[in-house]
């Protein structure tokens, strides 16, 4: 459920008719759009300061255009982030709770207008090749349905789009890149040779690794693997921007590269910690005076749907969208209004159920976790990893990364964290007294944005005479540890 939050609720029509002033981009050709979307991918790159990753060609593209700070995904789960890149609308106001596919088939509520359908009416070309995973499909009305081909052949993900970009002659195109890298792949990474690609090993004793999780050899192997896959995944950004250069699209393409949630790993994906919804965001626009950017504001992905509407002069959907059009502040460093977002999770798959609300400041996080009760889950290629099997053999001494396994798997009704003195999230300052103001008020700003953003879940909460839900239930004690 992240949304920017906006000085006043203005109508999706009226911001998107103030949302461009003073863009410098004017020309008679069609103006594209380019969505390219990494599986599982934090901030693993050069540009983000990671110095074991290999990602020139991310580099590149931050270096050409501007390279956000502070990107949040809603919900760090795939389809359930998906879904919101897609519908501009929270996740838990768009009923794409969870995942789409196999017995867990969660999809859009039928009011629900996918970008895809809206640009569609305008007069768009659309496509979609790899992964798209969410439902559902046959609304989408696309010219072009690739979602069969594998998103990791990245060098035949590139053909398709060549194909489909010059197939669109002067007709305007919206392109969905759904690439499958860094996901697991079972227990793996399905690291091996594909056509086109150079595979670059990394050794497992020089990689980092993220203080979230433990240095041992079985996460090492794990963290090497993965920074293999996201070298491969750079390698067909590179190929993107080689297809939109040939093909003569490069200055007419809204350019938007982002993730849907975090490295596949404990604490990160599936979670409400930055490390499962802090992401990276790298846009290039035609028409940009200055390149190279580096932008600060808080923006979410309920931003992008706006964001692409503002960019083709689409119309919207008829109803309000939960995010604001990020192109007038794009060549800003510092832009003003954008110092916080909201997240929402309920389901990973269909039996991982464990709602969690919330919203994250500039120094301060706080998550509502709204059955406390309830263990937490794990999907399940985490659970099956290496990493997590290394965790459970240390028994009661075990811990993830800081965090004891123990209050990683049974959590609080309230977690506040102050990022600024805090950024790894160990410390909750729920039941401190010298927070109590910053509990109140983050709790009510969460209480106030579910209900502006009609949160089903509302219902089942039992209000105190403040008019602020209580929190349900109580921790318990114990392990256990078992897969959701």
């Amino acid at each position: 459920m992240m949304r920017s939050v906006t000085p006043s609720r203005r109508s999706l029509v009226g911001a998107l008719a103030a949302g461009t002033a003073g863009w410098s981009f004017a020309q008679s050709r069609p103006k594209n759009v380019l969505l390219m979307i990494a599986d599982d991918l934090g901030l693993h790159a050069g540009a983000y300061g990671d110095r074991t990753a290999s990602t020139p060609h991310l580099d590149r593209l931050a270096a050409d255009g501007v390279r956000f700070t502070n990107a949040f995904c809603t919900t760090a789960s795939c389809s359930a982030s998906r879904s919101v890149l897609l519908s501009g609308l929270q996740n838990h106001a768009n009923g794409h709770y969870g995942h789409a596919h196999g017995e867990h088939n969660l999809h859009y509520l039928p009011k629900v207008k996918s970008s895809p359908e809206l640009l569609k009416a305008a007069g768009y070309r659309t496509g979609v090749i790899a992964k798209l995973h969410v439902n559902p499909l046959s609304e989408f009305g696309w010219d072009l349905n690739a979602t069969r081909e594998g998103g990791r052949d990245v060098t035949r993900m590139a053909e398709i789009a060549r194909d489909f970009i010059q197939a669109s002659s002067s007709k305007p195109f919206y392109l969905h890149m759904g690439f499958t890298d860094p996901h697991r792949a079972g227990q793996g990474f399905a690291n091996r040779d594909y056509r086109g690609v150079t595979r670059n090993r990394f050794d497992p004793a020089q990689v980092r690794v993220p203080s979230y999780l433990p240095g041992n050899a079985a996460v090492r192997g794990e963290v090497a693997e993965y920074y293999e896959a996201a070298n491969r995944l750079d390698q067909g950004i590179g190929m993107m921007m080689d297809v939109l250069k040939e093909t003569g699209q490069l200055d007419n393409t809204l350019l938007i590269f982002l993730s849907d949630n975090g490295m596949p790993f404990a604490n990160a994906k599936t979670n409400c910690y930055d490390a499962g919804i802090h992401l990276p965001l790298i846009v290039r626009a035609p028409g940009q005076t200055r390149r190279g950017v580096v932008n600060n504001g808080m923006v979410s992905w309920v931003d992008i749907v706006p964001t692409i509407l503002d960019w083709t002069s689409a119309a919207g959907p008829g109803y309000e969208l939960h995010g604001r059009s990020i192109l007038p502040t794009l060549e800003q460093e510092n832009p003003a209004g954008r110092d916080e977002v909201y997240f929402s999770h309920t389901f990973h798959e269909i039996t991982m159920y464990y709602p969690m609300r919330g919203a994250r400041t500039r120094q301060y996080k706080y998550i509502r976790n709204l059955f406390p009760e309830l263990e937490y889950p794990h999907a399940s290629d985490l659970w099956a990893s290496a990493t997590w099997r290394s965790v459970l053999r240390d028994g009661e001494k075990a811990k993830v990364g800081a965090r004891p396994v123990g209050a990683y798997l049974h959590r609080k009704g309230e977690e506040l964290y102050d990022i600024a003195r805090d950024p790894h999230e160990i410390d909750n300052l729920a039941a401190s007294s010298a927070h109590a103001a910053t509990l109140a008020e983050l709790r009510r700003k969460v209480h106030d944005d579910r209900e502006r953003t009609a949160d089903p879940w509302m219902v089942l909460s039992q209000y105190n005479g403040e008019g602020i839900p209580a929190v349900p239930g109580q921790t318990k004690k114990g392990g256990g540890g078992r897969k959701r």
